[in-house]
């Protein structure tokens, strides 16, 4: 059973959705489960404008997707990879922190969630491809 915040999360739209005029665009494939997206980024040398993005996914997948595209704005890219690694660490070990204005992952980052890894992590996996960091 999905929990309603996971649904809640997912459902939201906003950044759902191609627009072809990005400065950076990859594609992300999971293996294991055969989710895929799409991210386009909007970013100058330092820091990251806009998310947009499309998905073949679970339902974890999408809210990652969502959640992220919603906090992405003007982050700054020498940080992500070591964010998105303190990310990764904390969801698998709980020994690192995770970072402030990553917090709303804190819902999709529960123990009964962990065979989802792979899906949540996706969409930033994704940006970092696009990123090519």
């Amino acid at each position: 059973m999905f929990d309603i915040q996971v649904i809640r999360l997912a459902s939201n739209t906003k950044n759902y959705g191609l627009t072809k005029t990005s400065t950076h665009k990859a594609s992300s494939k999971n293996k294991l489960c055969g989710d895929k997206i799409t991210v386009e980024l909007n970013a100058d040398k330092t820091k990251i404008k806009n998310m947009r993005y499309e998905t073949e996914s679970c339902v974890y997948c999408q809210a990652s997707a969502s959640i992220l595209s919603n906090i992405i704005s003007s982050f700054r890219i020498n940080r992500m990879k070591s964010d998105f690694a303190q990310i990764e660490e904390f969801f698998l070990t709980k020994d690192k922190k995770l970072p402030k204005k990553y917090k709303e992952f804190k819902i999709l980052m529960k123990k009964k969630n962990k065979d989802r890894h792979n899906c949540i992590m996706l969409p930033l996996h994704a940006v970092q491809k696009a990123l090519k960091i």
